[in-house]
């Protein structure tokens, strides 16, 4: 994960998920309220199989540990770790600062709750 780490984000450190998007920022725009609407609604009839939205690496070891420290089971730190690579790959950024933080944090959280759910 730190080879990759750097390889592709420019970071010198290990981490818990990289996302590779298939599409440009422009492209995810118009496919990120497609997929949410998708992921919100109705997970068990969502066909992933239709949309190829790119990859996500998640670090076991590194989920592992994080979820001691967050006081989560193991699936529980993998759900949201694939929740938070699947919202970069629709293009959502947390690192662009406040608000995007915050909307991140938000759509985490929903889709956190619907996974929780079923």
């Amino acid at each position: 994960m730190k080879i990759l780490n750097r390889q592709y984000s420019g970071v010198d450190k290990t981490t818990d998920v990289l996302s590779f998007p298939q599409y440009s920022p422009k492209e995810q725009k118009c496919r990120r309220s497609e997929v949410l609407n998708a992921a919100t609604s109705e997970l068990q009839n969502f066909r992933t199989s239709e949309l190829l939205l790119g990859d996500i690496v998640v670090n076991l070891h590194q989920a592992k540990r994080q979820a001691v420290e967050h006081n989560l089971t193991f699936n529980e730190e993998l759900g949201l770790l694939l929740i938070h690579g699947l919202l970069h790959l629709v293009g959502h950024d947390h690192e662009k600062g406040g608000y995007a933080k915050r909307k991140m944090r938000k759509k985490t959280q929903e889709l956190l709750e619907k996974l929780q759910k079923e």
